[in-house]
């Protein structure tokens, strides 16, 4: 291998007979260079939507939940709050009660999404969005900017919302007159009008856990989950697992299961991640040109050398040694393209990332002003591997054409 190593630095690096062959090669390791980059930079820029899209959704959700197995409510004790938020890795773990209902103003009706959170879990959220006002007060709703637009909703309009449930305890109170009381319907009014992520302004409502708890028909103590949330520093999937961990030792081990973000919204973050994999491989298709045109520098080369190869053949090499010079010179073209265009990609999000050099269209349009980016460490990993795999893939044409013309009896094909 050592030998095979110090010929192929030997032939990138001495001067050819045929000068066509050194324009090929910088074309191969040029595309090499740029596929990889455009490849990184295009699949940080990914990254970085997608962690807009769960910093946005984490304002009103929280990454890890505890929700129950069947049935839309579950029972809390004091004592299991404390257990949870007594953990390192919590910094707040409140519950909330969510469930579907039905938004009536004046001649327009509506289903939405109910979300009730508690009075802590309302300051994180005026915190999150920068708001000196509170969304909305102890009985008192705030809607969705584009469920609002919808349903002509402005503050201070007086609404009707009522758990669906309602219509069949209404239908049942007709042979069971003990149900009546259960059929009120809760009169409330609009405090405000929000707007933080697509999915919330469309069909969310948020209000108290325990005004959310009274629409939806939950029972004394009776909550949907716990939101959790980790302390700077914690990752998701570091929480998830201490979660984990916590219910398998809990009396909710029974009725609760952990719950992350991406498995609620699975199929808004399945999309995310298919759009980033389907760009990677639409991609690599420059980097896979750029090293099949590496297959005619090498095969020139072995043209240009084949009288090089004589020389080695009678200082004793064999077969494999001749197929490994072209191998290892294919790879380390490879190396030096996915080495140039990684470190060239990392300076550009980099920059980007720093001082937002690259502005979106519309500024309105969006809440950030620039092109978000967020370099994951395994994609460059990834990268890096296939283009290196390819260039080495790609080789074993022109080496398996070295060993040939090497140990071929012809002598007039070894020394034209």
């Amino acid at each position: 291998m050592k030998t095979g190593l110090w010929i192929a630095r030997r032939f990138s690096f001495a001067r050819k007979r045929f000068r066509i062959i050194n324009v090929i090669s910088a074309i191969s390791l040029g595309g090499i260079i740029t596929g990889v980059c455009t490849l990184l930079v295009v699949m940080s820029v990914l990254n970085g939507f997608q962690k807009l899209a769960r910093d946005l959704f984490t304002t009103i959700e929280s990454p890890v939940q505890i929700v129950p197995l069947n049935g839309k409510g579950v029972v809390f004790t004091d004592n299991q709050l404390r257990s949870i938020r007594a953990l390192d890795e919590v910094s707040l773990a409140e519950p909330y009660a969510e469930g579907e209902a039905v938004l009536a103003s004046a001649d327009k009706s509506e289903l939405v999404m109910v979300k009730g959170i508690s009075a802590s879990a309302r300051r994180k959220l005026m915190t999150d969005t920068r708001s000196a006002d509170p969304y909305f007060q102890d009985e008192t709703l705030s809607a969705g900017q584009q469920l609002a637009s919808r349903m002509d909703l402005s503050p201070m309009k007086p609404v009707k919302i009522f758990s669906p449930e309602l219509v069949s305890l209404g239908l049942e109170s007709l042979s069971e007159p003990y149900l009546l009381p259960a059929l009120e319907i809760p009169q409330t009014t609009i405090a405000s009008v929000f707007s933080i992520q697509r999915l919330f302004d469309d069909r969310y409502v948020l209000t108290s856990a325990n005004f959310a708890r009274k629409i939806l028909l939950l029972g004394q103590g009776e909550f949907s989950g716990i939101d959790i949330r980790p302390k700077p520093g914690i990752t998701g999937k570091e929480l998830e697992n201490r979660m984990r961990a916590w219910l398998a030792g809990s009396t909710l081990k029974q009725s609760c299961r952990v719950q992350t973000l991406e498995e609620k919204y699975r199929s808004i973050f399945t999309v995310m991640q298919l759009e980033k994999w389907v760009s990677f491989s639409v991609l690599m298709l420059i980097v896979l040109v750029a090293a099949l045109s590496l297959t005619g520098s090498l095969a020139m080369t072995v043209i240009d050398k084949q009288r090089e190869l004589f020389y080695l053949r009678c200082l004793g090499l064999e077969k494999p040694q001749f197929m490994s010079i072209f191998i290892i010179q294919g790879g380390m073209t490879g190396i030096a393209g996915t080495a140039a265009g990684s470190f060239i990609a990392w300076a550009i999000c980099w920059l980007q990332e720093k001082y937002g050099l690259v502005q979106l269209p519309s500024k309105s349009a969006f809440l950030i002003s620039s092109y978000p980016v967020s370099m994951h460490a395994g994609d460059f990993v990834t990268v890096g591997a296939t283009a290196i795999l390819f260039c080495l893939a790609v080789s074993l044409y022109p080496a398996r054409k070295a060993a040939f013309i090497a140990t071929s009896h012809s002598l007039d094909v070894k020394t034209n």
